[in-house]
């Protein structure tokens, strides 16, 4: 059976590829794209809404919903990423508006009626702040038990953050909407930096992609034109991080993932460690009935950067 997902991003220049690669399986009927639901991060979620959409429509698919969710952290003020993703979210390419608009319901409405509807059935991918689930948690309780596996891109743990010396963005965004999701009980799956980072795509594959003859990769490599950019300095040699691409491949593929099994957490207080993700490797700690999380340590780099291109071209 195709994947059925309920995508929770920021969307931009990452959530945009991702977003290009789901389309592409499920135009082949690889995977069902139920619904989209967008949050602070990136851009604002309006902002990222209409991007959606942009892309979504782009790409072929324009009838699947997009619903805007929080448009701020449950405990801190809101940031955004213009100097990853430009201040429009898409490399500032200034695109013309989509056609379509977004659903009058929010995203952690569109969260809990779906899981309602299709309990059991749906996997909850989350690629941006985890605001939207953690609402959608405090609303209704029994959330857990309707979906069948939540795949967060978050985290990290021997690798250093992306935001902070110990900390990932989409972690440090909402701590606390973070560390309600990972003890709330249901099949998590996290993809942190340390399973990301080594699938950074090179300038070999971006001048493959940029040499393309079709409009999806047209549009994929002007995107990633500022991505690419700022990742330069950042890398040291030309290249992006293509985050969220993973873990919505690992949500479609799982053996293309190498797991551990550990309680995770979340650090709320410290001055230097806020949004940290933390676990305890010691054999002997007992962190009584706090619930495991399925954690990427690893991946098959190689298949996921010719299944990402290959997709795109």
């Amino acid at each position: 059976m195709a994947p059925k997902i309920l995508l929770d991003c920021d969307t931009g220049i990452d959530d945009a590829i991702t977003l290009l690669y789901l389309a592409h399986l499920a135009k082949a009927g690889e995977v069902e794209l139920v619904a989209v639901g967008t949050v602070h991060g990136n851009v604002a979620p309006e902002a990222g809404a209409l991007n959606t959409l942009r892309v979504l429509e782009r790409a072929g698919l324009p009838g699947v919903p997009v619903a805007v969710g929080a448009v701020r952290p449950m405990a801190q003020a809101v940031e955004y990423a213009s100097d990853w993703h430009g201040k429009d979210g898409l490399g500032d390419t200034d695109l013309p508006a989509p056609a379509g608009r977004p659903i009058e319901t929010t995203a952690p409405e569109q969260i809990i009626r779906l899981g309602r509807e299709r309990p059991g059935e749906l996997t909850l991918l989350a690629v941006g702040p985890l605001t939207n689930l953690a609402i959608a948690l405090l609303l209704e309780p029994s959330l857990p038990t309707m979906f069948r596996e939540v795949v967060v891109m978050g985290g990290a743990f021997d690798h250093q953050g992306n935001i902070t010396s110990h900390a990932e963005a989409n972690i440090w965004h909402d701590p606390e909407a973070a560390e309600l999701v990972f003890s709330a009980g249901w099949p998590v799956t996290l993809v942190p930096l340390d399973a990301t980072h080594p699938t950074a795509v090179d300038g070999a594959w971006l001048d493959r992609l940029a040499a393309a003859d079709s409009e999806i990769a047209r549009f994929a490599a002007r995107i990633l034109e500022f991505y690419t950019t700022a990742y330069t300095a950042s890398l040291g040699t030309r290249g992006a991080v293509i985050h969220d691409a993973l873990a919505a491949m690992l949500a479609v593929d799982p053996s293309l993932g190498e797991y551990a099994e550990r309680p995770v957490r979340v650090e709320l207080r410290g001055e230097r460690t806020r949004g940290t993700t933390l676990w305890d490797r010691r054999s002997y700690a007992d962190e009584g009935d706090r619930p495991v999380v399925k954690v990427a340590v690893g991946s098959d780099v190689a298949a996921f950067q010719e299944r990402l291109l290959r997709a795109l071209l």
